[in-house]
């Protein structure tokens, strides 16, 4: 058995059980096989009933890379157990120590396989866009094993989708902006630019990322481009409402 499967099957068990970032595996694989590892894990889990739905990009901000000690943007999978739709409500003691961060959905109408993926060939395949959340369980520091922050899906938990638009040859989503409310209160707000200059420049980076694995972007798949702000811990009884401008709103509520 390869490293890769072995890693995969053990750490699926363990997560299972919600142990994350087991010690046994620390400094035993890199980058690349931190990938791998995670994409036989979305293949184990479809297997299994939950099938991946589709992917999100991570470390869309340089400051961010910088801190983590990466040279790029990473990417994890979405999976059907995760989808929700704006307004519903999720249970913290069903999470490990949440958090939340405000991005864009897009789902493309064409397929993108890498490597060479432009940003206008990118622009040209999106069909929609929506306002969404996406709820991240800090189950480890990434910085302290990045090899398995990779394996272990980047903390993906679930992603809060609102009402998607027809995206438009001239939407320009660097300069879309948020604002973000908890329980009613303005606490950030952010602009689409945060996300590698561009969310476009995002889905171009994942077509031509995935490529090195053998993988390419398929129409209707949810894309999470990465996050206009700063992750944002969740506490029970919080009402999350982002509003998108032109995008629209999206909103979450946290159960005890």
């Amino acid at each position: 058995m390869s490293i890769v499967e072995e890693a995969a099957a053990d750490i699926l068990e363990r997560f299972a059980r919600k142990e994350h970032f087991p010690e046994h595996w620390k400094g035993r694989f890199d980058l690349a096989d931190g990938y791998r590892v995670q994409l036989r894990i979305a293949e184990l889990r479809g297997a299994a009933g939950d099938a991946r739905a589709g992917w999100k990009v991570g470390l869309t901000a340089k400051a961010i890379q910088e801190m983590e000690g990466f040279e790029e943007p990473i990417f994890a999978a979405l999976f059907d157990s995760g989808a929700t739709a704006s307004g519903a409500r999720l249970r913290h003691s069903e999470m490990i120590d949440p958090a939340f961060e405000n991005e864009l959905c897009i789902v493309l109408g064409a397929p993108l396989e890498g490597p060479g993926v432009t940003a206008a060939a990118a622009r040209a395949a999106i069909a929609s866009v929506a306002p969404a959340l996406e709820i991240v369980e800090r189950r480890g520091a990434l910085s302290s094993a990045p090899p398995l922050g990779i394996a272990d899906n980047l903390g993906q938990k679930a992603f809060v989708v609102g009402t998607a638009s027809p995206f438009a040859a001239n939407t320009d989503l660097a300069s879309a902006t948020c604002v973000v409310r908890v329980n009613g209160e303005v606490i950030l707000e952010g602009e689409g630019s945060a996300v590698l200059d561009d969310p476009v420049n995002s889905v171009a980076w994942l077509a031509n990322k995935l490529a090195e694995f053998g993988q390419r972007l398929e129409p209707g798949e949810p894309i999470m481009t990465g996050s206009f702000t700063l992750p944002t811990p969740l506490n029970p009884g919080d009402r999350v409402e982002t509003t998108f401008a032109p995008f629209g709103v999206v909103a979450v509520e946290i159960e005890e």
